[in-house]
């Protein structure tokens, strides 16, 4: 027979694996842009779920973070002309949400990356 405390160990360990399968990874992205061109990193975000994002341009992009619901497409974050940005995101309803890139008339290189709080 196991003691009580060894069966409270083991509840307490399966449950932080079970936690920690369920979070969701950090995302390290480098991509490199064609003028004109866009890069998307996307997951769902349940409604609080909060990532925080950092990235860095080699010559401006646009940028923004949006979700769809057909037809339209709405924008918490949306930035123009920008080499960098970077901050904390919070979710206000569960939806597939995008980071986005776009270059404009030049190719740009980009790097960054997204995690979850």
């Amino acid at each position: 027979m196991k003691s009580p405390l060894a069966l409270s160990c083991a509840l307490a360990f399966a449950c932080v694996v079970a936690i920690a399968a369920e979070a969701p990874e950090p995302k390290r992205f480098a991509v490199a842009l064609e003028a004109k061109k866009m890069h998307e990193e996307c997951e769902r975000i349940e409604a609080g779920g909060i990532r925080a994002y950092s990235w860095k341009s080699d010559t401006p992009v646009d940028f923004n973070i949006h979700y769809h619901r057909e037809p339209e497409v709405f924008y918490p974050v949306k930035r123009a002309a920008m080499r960098g940005d970077g901050g904390t995101f919070t979710a206000k309803t569960g939806e597939d949400y995008c980071w986005m890139w776009s270059a404009r008339e030049k190719p740009a290189k980009i790097e960054g990356r997204i995690d979850p709080k």
